[in-house]
């Protein structure tokens, strides 16, 4: 089953995919389109996904920054794990001096030596600061995660979009290229009955301006798909326009929409991956500006160092050790801490607010698309039924015609019908397809 058909089945049904088994969903293999026998590119609608999530290079940005921010995860998370430091000194001192002022060396007695060893600190406690700032990037970590799925999301509907609206068009021009085809046989018979004498030349020059009118629909017709299969080929990756053969999904039952959107609606708040992002941002600023209040709690350290001096003084022993705790307390730094508390939490409310108005956008979406998709459907039907009578009326406007008891104006009048119903009757299939996809990405369901 090709995925718009599998998003669209979900809507209808109302049937949801649980998210991890979604996300775990293997990522269709880009393979190049096949040749068909007079030498186009045959490109069914999995290969175009396929192709643009390949080539589309807002893909590979959107899951470099989720690469980037787990990496930040363990940035953060290494102040809770012991730090361990290797030295190696030289020192060359006269005998018996002291070091008097400045330097950096901490001993008092200066002593030639050459000496190694490790120093290890390990954080005791820092009363929650360290451990809710990984929390925090933790956060911002699934936040980028849900960005580049809604990234993929895009890309897709795009994709889907476009393909659609290339099948569309071909049919579209197979309409008019139909019409062009059969006003040009009425026109030819016309002609002969004329020259016999039997059709006045108003009749040839009526079904002339017919057949005229069917060539310049069939000129915008063949503009429009060009446009489709260019606009198609630059989502795919492609400089130039690619003339694609596009194939057709196989023919699905027409269902009817979901009879109410409300819980299209919580979907969607479940699902959209941008909610989910926002959702996730707002508890990383939670967490930081926990942390940020947290600056005012002391630092507990426990610090050790061991070591060995096979070059030494007689004075200094060969090896040496020590282990100790310290604690940092801040006492003042001129408001400093409390700035950086306030910030963060004036940060955290301005994104729930953010969130807010998110799910407000998001439901208000949904309430139109279901609205669209709605309006397509009930479109179906009036069209299909537009086309059965356009058809009629043609058939009976033709034997009226060829039993004299008609005229050319109201055989053309009737061809007139026949080919609108036709487009209407074709447009309307593809954008109820069309308004199933854009719901479908609006409640979530693209993948």
């Amino acid at each position: 089953m090709s995925r718009p058909v599998w998003a669209v089945a979900l809507v209808l049904s109302g049937v949801v995919t649980p998210r991890g088994a979604a996300q775990q969903a293997a990522t269709p293999v880009a393979s190049a389109p096949a040749q068909n026998e007079a030498g186009r590119r045959t490109l069914t609608i999995e290969e175009a996904e396929a192709i643009a999530l390949r080539n589309n290079p807002q893909i590979t940005v959107a899951k470099l920054r989720a690469l980037e921010t787990h990496q930040f995860v363990r940035e953060v998370r290494s102040a809770l794990l012991p730090q361990a430091n290797g030295f190696l000194e030289g020192v060359g001192a006269d005998s018996g001096t002291r070091l008097s002022a400045g330097g950096f060396l901490t001993n008092g007695a200066m002593f030639s030596r050459a000496a190694a060893g490790v120093a290890v600190s390990q954080l005791i406690t820092d009363f929650g600061r360290t451990t809710n700032l990984v929390s925090s990037s933790k956060y911002q970590a699934k936040a980028e995660d849900e960005n580049a799925v809604a990234t993929r999301q895009q890309i897709i509907l795009a994709v889907d979009q476009s393909f659609y609206n290339v099948l569309e068009t071909k049919a579209l021009l197979k309409v008019a290229q139909d019409t062009v085809k059969a006003r040009q046989n009425l026109v030819d018979q016309i002609q002969a009955l004329t020259d016999a004498k039997l059709r006045s030349e108003i009749d040839l020059s009526f079904s002339k301006v017919d057949l005229a009118r069917a060539k310049l629909l069939m000129l915008d017709s063949e503009n429009g798909y060009q446009a489709s299969l260019s606009t198609l080929s630059a989502i795919l990756g492609y400089p130039e326009q690619e003339d694609f053969n596009v194939v057709e999904p196989a023919a699905q039952t027409v269902n009817p929409p979901a009879l109410d959107p409300v819980p299209l609606i919580r979907q969607a708040m479940q699902l959209r991956p941008e909610i989910l992002s926002l959702q996730n941002e707002v508890s990383a600023a939670q967490k930081f500006g926990r942390a940020e209040h947290d600056l005012k709690w002391p630092t507990v350290t426990g610090l050790g160092t061991v070591g060995a001096a096979p070059i030494r003084d007689p004075n200094i022993t060969s090896r040496y050790g020590a282990a100790g705790v310290t604690m940092y307390v801040p006492l003042f730094n001129g408001f400093l801490y409390n700035a950086r508390a306030k910030t963060a939490d004036l940060e955290t409310e301005a994104k729930r607010k953010k969130l807010q108005d998110l799910q407000d956008n998001v439901a208000r979406d949904v309430r139109n698309g279901w609205l669209d998709t709605q309006k397509a459907y009930e479109r179906l039907s009036v069209t299909q039924q537009l086309r059965e009578q356009a058809q009629l009326s043609l058939e009976l406007a033709d034997a009226r015609y060829k039993l004299g008891l008609g005229t050319i104006v109201e055989y053309s009048q009737a061809e007139l019908q026949q080919t609108d119903a036709q487009l209407q009757d074709t447009d309307a299939r593809y954008q109820y397809i069309l308004s199933q996809l854009a719901l479908a990405y609006e409640i979530g369901l693209t993948r």
